[in-house]
């Protein structure tokens, strides 16, 4: 039954044992014995960048409809009232390069939240009815997102870095995608990507380990095992500063500035995670006591380093006062150039280390982080690592590495601007973005 089997066991005491279907399935085990709960959690490796221009939108349609019925549990109510029934936390989610649907229950429902998610996975039937009726409620979603100025910045930021590519497009898909979608688009869609090879299962928390191979064997049979649709490659190309702006009356302007950075499988992502961590680790960071403490221009700013199989960014976000937009992007630019001309003093690089290795520890003390955690990584087909491993490597990090990164990240040529708000004209943001 098995292809593979790998198991380790951490000095924190995190255990995980992970094993391979001969169909590519893979299932990943986390025995958690002090914990009261369990979370069943599933990994596809699909998500908008999967997706053809004519059909953006459809991974995220796709999620919503496994939840309108399956082949056991005909309609949404009868799914959604047998996990309700269990005082079950549960949902589902898209993203650009994988989707997910999770469960998590008292430690006694595991067989019950197992069966259900295994069910909305492998047997969804697509009633045509539910899924004209669920194009309503996508679009209102895509309507909500469009009135909110922080998530319409994020998806200009996307487009302003990869342009007419999967890469540059929403999740959710425009409105008339989602209104031409036919239920043969689902089905079709479903099969070139929910294969064994592309799915893997974690089971994290409360349970018995010796009898949960065999179970999640059995639940996911039915799981199709022909070749997976691979995406395309993206295509990155700047040699110069680039600027965005999207009317919208709003109170506050709202930005991003960044810069490309690197895949998922880059080792300069663990110093990349301290420059975020300078930037943004606590209400002590950087960019927080510059830009609301010092000069009270924002309620929030923050930085990420966003990760992917063959791209990545380096982002800044914030809300200011829109009379002092100008000023909020210079204090962010002071800031990196700060970091490309003098090296983190040892007591700030000490400080952050620890706020970055506490705040991963402290994440994974429930059942559905842990499983987010290990699973994250197994979808992309990255060696495991333990939080152990990766509190070596962030210790590891020299204030020379980080000085070194900065110079090479943070290159004039390389910047990227995105805003919204009450601006029409961006050749003044040109001027600013020296840096």
């Amino acid at each position: 039954m098995w292809n593979a089997f790998q198991t380790q066991t951490t000095s924190n005491g995190m255990h995980y044992t992970k094993k391979k279907l001969k169909n590519g399935l893979r299932i990943i085990s986390v025995p958690m014995k002090d914990n009261p709960t369990v979370t069943v959690f599933v990994l596809v490796e699909t998500g908008s960048e999967f997706e053809k221009k004519e059909a953006n939108g459809i991974s995220h349609f796709l999620e919503h409809m496994c939840f309108k019925g399956t082949s056991k549990r005909p309609t949404s109510k009868d799914i959604t009232k047998e996990l309700d029934a269990l005082g079950s936390h549960f949902n589902a989610f898209t993203s650009n390069e994988y989707t997910g649907y999770f469960a998590k229950a008292d430690k006694k429902h595991l067989d019950n939240i197992l069966d259900v998610v295994s069910d909305l996975y492998v047997n969804p039937v697509f009633p045509e009815k539910e899924m004209e009726k669920e194009k309503g409620v996508i679009i209102e979603e895509i309507n909500m997102y469009k009135d909110l100025p922080q998530r319409i910045v994020q998806e200009e930021f996307s487009k302003l870095l990869y342009g007419d590519q999967p890469a540059g497009w929403s999740i959710a898909g425009t409105k008339d995608n989602i209104l031409n979608m036919k239920r043969k688009d689902l089905i079709d869609y479903r099969n070139r990507h929910y294969v064994a090879s592309s799915t893997v299962v974690v089971v994290a928390g409360n349970f018995d380990e010796k009898t949960i191979f065999k179970k999640i064997a059995q639940y996911f049979k039915g799981v199709g095992t022909w070749k997976k649709e691979e995406k395309k490659k993206v295509k990155e190309i700047q040699t110069e500063p680039k600027v965005s702006l999207y009317y919208k009356d709003t109170d506050q302007t709202h930005l991003v500035l960044g810069v490309r950075t690197f895949d998922t499988y880059n080792k300069l992502n663990i110093p990349l995670r301290l420059i975020e961590g300078i930037l943004s680790g606590g209400m002590s960071a950087r960019l927080f006591q510059k830009m609301r403490e010092e000069k009270g221009i924002c309620y929030y700013v923050h930085a990420d380093a966003d990760a992917y199989t063959d791209h990545g960014a380096f982002l800044i976000s914030a809300g200011v006062d829109s009379k002092r937009i100008n000023e909020g992007i210079e204090a962010i630019l002071y800031e990196l150039k700060r970091l490309k001309e003098k090296l983190v003093l040892s007591e700030e690089l000490k400080r952050v280390k620890s706020h970055l290795i506490g705040s991963m520890l402290l994440s994974l003390e429930l059942s559905d982080s842990v499983a987010g955690f290990l699973g994250g990584q197994e979808i992309h087909k990255k060696p495991l690592k333990t939080p152990e491993d990766i509190t070596r490597e962030i210790e590891s990090v020299t204030a020379e590495e980080i000085k070194d990164l900065a110079q090479r990240i943070f290159v004039e040529k390389n910047l990227n601007l995105s805003i919204v708000g009450k601006l029409n004209d961006p050749k003044p943001f040109f001027e600013i973005l020296k840096i």
